[in-house]
C-alpha cells in the first residue's frame, strides 16, 4: 500500500490582557502514536469513542515526541495548573465538514491566576488537571515561549484536518 492519510491540527493562539489581544500566533501539532491509534481504533475497530476532550498548557521546556501518552505527558511537560477553574479547559469541536473540525465557535480559554512562562499545549481526554489517564490526542510546543501575567487570557482554537496524501 502506497497511499496514506495525514491527520493533524493547527492551533491558533491569542493572549488577551484587559480585553485587548496583545499576541497572536499559529502552531502545528504532533499527533502522537496514542492519538493516531485512538482515531483508527474508533473508526475501524470499535474502540470506545471519547466524547469530551480538554485542552491543557505546559510550562516545561519540553518538545513533544511520538511516544508521549496521556500517562507520561503531564509530568514530562510540567503541566500548568495555575488558571481559573477546577479542571482542564473543555475543547468543544463543532461540526465536521470537508475533512476538518475545529472549536472556533467555542474557543478554549485559560485565565491565568499567576504569572507563567508557557511553552506549549495539548488536547487530552481526561478532565482533571495533571491527570495521567485517558488519551493524548495532540501536543504542540510553541516556536517561542509566552509569558502571560496574572489575569491574562489565553484563547485556543484548534482545527483537525484529515487529508488523503
Amino acid at each position: 500500500m502506497n497511499e496514506s492519510l495525514k491527520m493533524g491540527a493547527v492551533y491558533e493562539y491569542e493572549l488577551v490582557r484587559d480585553g485587548v489581544v496583545y499576541d497572536r500566533w499559529t502552531e502545528k501539532n504532533l499527533m502522537p502514536l496514542e492519538g493516531l491509534n485512538h482515531v483508527l481504533g474508533v473508526t475501524l475497530k470499535g474502540v470506545t469513542q471519547v466524547t469530551n476532550w480538554y485542552a491543557l498548557v505546559y510550562e516545561g521546556n519540553y518538545t513533544p515526541v511520538n511516544g508521549d501518552t496521556a500517562a507520561t505527558f503531564p509530568a514530562s511537560c510540567t503541566e500548568t495548573t495555575t488558571y481559573s477553574g477546577a479542571t482542564r479547559v473543555a475543547f468543544t469541536p463543532g461540526a465536521v465538514a470537508g475533512g476538518t473540525v475545529n472549536n472556533s465557535a467555542s474557543r478554549a480559554e485559560f485565565t491565568f491566576t499567576a504569572d507563567k512562562t508557557i511553552y506549549g499545549g495539548a488536547i487530552v481526554s481526561a478532565s482533571a488537571k495533571g491527570a495521567v489517564s485517558g488519551v493524548l490526542l495532540s501536543a504542540v510546543k510553541f516556536a517561542s515561549p509566552k509569558s502571560p501575567a496574572t489575569g491574562d487570557i489565553l484563547r485556543v482554537t484548534a482545527g483537525f484536518t484529515l487529508v488523503s496524501a
